[in-house]
């Protein structure tokens, strides 16, 4: 218990922050929705270095999601690997500390900002997403 009688609240983890984005998916409408079967989602504390110095970014606070994999409607490779989504925690428990919204908010509009670029979605196209998955 913390001084003030209420329980000790700890930061997010690693698994809350995923069960969230797995929420945040499983709203997703169809087309979406049927396209996402094989995309992988990872959790990280933070982008390594190299992810960092390929999006020509300093600071691992900056980063808070990543699509890698070709869009949908372009045509696999062999030895493609799967479509990934990365979701870094700390930046996202910044960002949600400094601006209020709330963390299932933030995680949303992130996955919906992430997944959209891979159907190649414009970024208006996206915040009509996220207004779809959010209602």
């Amino acid at each position: 218990m913390s001084p003030n009688g209420q329980p000790l609240r700890f930061a997010p983890t690693k698994e809350e922050i995923e069960a969230l984005a797995l929420e945040a998916l499983g709203r997703l409408p169809p087309p979406f929705s049927d396209y996402l079967a094989h995309v992988v989602l990872f959790v990280e504390d933070f982008a390594d270095a190299e992810t960092l110095k390929d999006m020509g970014m300093d600071d691992p606070f900056g980063l808070t999601g990543l699509y890698s994999g070709r869009p949908v409607g372009q045509e696999a490779q062999t030895g493609d690997a799967p479509p990934t989504v990365h979701l870094y925690r700390r930046p996202l428990l910044d960002e949600w500390v400094e601006t209020g919204v709330p963390l299932d908010a933030l995680i949303t509009h992130v996955v919906v900002h992430e997944i959209g670029h891979h159907f190649g979605l414009s970024d208006l196209d996206m915040h009509v997403l996220e207004d779809m998955v959010s209602s």
